[in-house]
């Protein structure tokens, strides 16, 4: 079993564990968060999502980053989706 990490979600502040690697569209689901998708391959970018103090990042291809105990994830939402 990896190491978990606190991953808290905004504007909700909801805070569930995950796993190093675990898919952020699996994490969000699990905390009844919802981040919007399109293609699910990362080409539309409708699932785009700020780490606070890293990189935006496509949810849908993108697992939990190593190297902290805790992330902030902001969710940005579009409206055209």
């Amino acid at each position: 079993m990896g190491k978990a990490i606190a991953v808290r979600f905004l504007p909700d502040e909801v805070t569930v564990k995950a796993e190093v690697g675990e898919p952020l569209l699996e994490v969000a689901r699990r905390a009844g968060v919802t981040i919007p998708t399109g293609c699910l391959m990362g080409s539309c970018h409708a699932c785009e999502v700020e780490i606070l103090g890293g990189p935006n990042l496509c949810a849908c291809i993108s697992g939990v980053p190593a190297g902290t105990d805790e992330i902030t994830v902001n969710l940005e939402s579009d409206p055209l989706w």
